[in-house]
């Protein structure tokens, strides 16, 4: 940063691009005279768009190339969806912001034909309605694992690219469903047709629906900036998400979900490893005080290990190698 001059790094989708400016606008009205530059940085994920995301199995896929251009100060912010920023933070490099968070749930993207107009608009209950064999695409490994426990006789498939690439595969008929995320959808403003929000008993992962601003931790200017962009609400949530998954050790080769949410001046906790394989995934919850998110996930976390959850991480990462 120079003077009055930012500089937001963010990946090159569509997606991405809509979120960083998003963060650019609102500095720029929280900051008078602040004018923001954007630089769009090809990622290791982008360069690989059609390798399945589990095979490549790396962590910080989207977001290494931002943080390494935070380190070199090509970049004053990285803007990341938080369900891609691993837990641990480079040194140096802090999570300055976790803005307001959009829809967090996953929608279940249906061909058209395949479900009879003003039927039920639950996710889950069109997915039932589904005909054997259907194909639903995904470059999620929780996903697909969530779509095998719900009807062992869908058949899960890989599908990269952006998510108007997405959708176009869905109509020309590579797939009969998609599972999107649904803050994906809200940012860039597309809400096909045959779109059905899954409800709470399908949680996303962790995360999911979060923006996660990045900045050097020692450029107070930047960081004290940054900072009034943070809601506490969905600090909150993030955190205790966040926390159960670096005790699982998670990453995208395990299927994870995870749901924090504010009750008054609890927070609640839900949470489920999914089997890789098509079995009983392990599904617990956890309330406690919303000062300390944290402990709430710490705690979840570690029963849920003692609970079955340590052999479905195991086998997950078995499986994924």
């Amino acid at each position: 940063m120079s003077g009055t001059r930012l500089v937001i790094g963010a990946r090159r989708s569509p997606l991405s691009r809509v979120q960083a400016t998003w963060v650019g606008d609102r500095l720029e009205a929280r900051w008078p005279g602040l004018r923001v530059e954007y630089r769009f940085i090809s990622t290791g994920g982008d360069r690989d768009p059609h390798t399945p995301l589990p095979a490549i199995g790396s962590k910080g896929l989207f977001t290494e190339d931002l943080e390494r251009a935070l380190r070199e100060s090509r970049i004053d912010v990285a803007v990341h969806s938080l369900k891609d920023l691993p837990v641990d933070s480079p040194e140096g490099i802090t999570l300055a912001a976790v803005p307001p968070r959009e829809d967090p749930r996953d929608v279940l993207v249906v061909r058209d034909s395949l479900v009879a107009p003003g039927t039920d608009a639950e996710g889950q209950r069109v997915l039932r309605r589904l005909p054997p064999g259907a194909r639903v695409g995904t470059s999620s490994l929780r996903r697909a694992a969530q779509v095998r426990a719900a009807r062992a006789d869908l058949e899960p498939r890989p599908v990269r690219g952006n998510v108007d690439t997405r959708l176009r595969k869905l109509e020309e008929g590579r797939f009969e469903a998609l599972v999107l995320a649904a803050a994906g959808l809200r940012r860039l403003g597309l809400w096909p047709a045959g779109a059905y929000a899954m409800d709470e008993g399908w949680l996303p992962a962790p995360g999911q629906g979060a923006l996660g601003l990045q900045c050097r931790a020692a450029q107070d200017g930047v960081r004290t900036r940054v900072q009034a962009l943070d809601d506490p609400v969905a600090r909150a949530e993030v955190t205790a998400e966040r926390a159960l998954l670096a005790v699982l050790e998670g990453g995208c080769r395990v299927p994870i979900a995870a749901r924090a949410s504010l009750e008054g001046g609890d927070l609640r906790l839900r949470a489920a490893v999914y089997s890789v394989e098509g079995g009983a995934p392990v599904v617990d919850r956890e309330t406690g005080p919303a000062a300390v998110p944290g402990d709430v996930g710490l705690r979840l976390a570690r029963r849920m290990l003692a609970s079955g959850a340590a052999a479905l991480v195991e086998r997950a990462r078995g499986f994924s190698q």
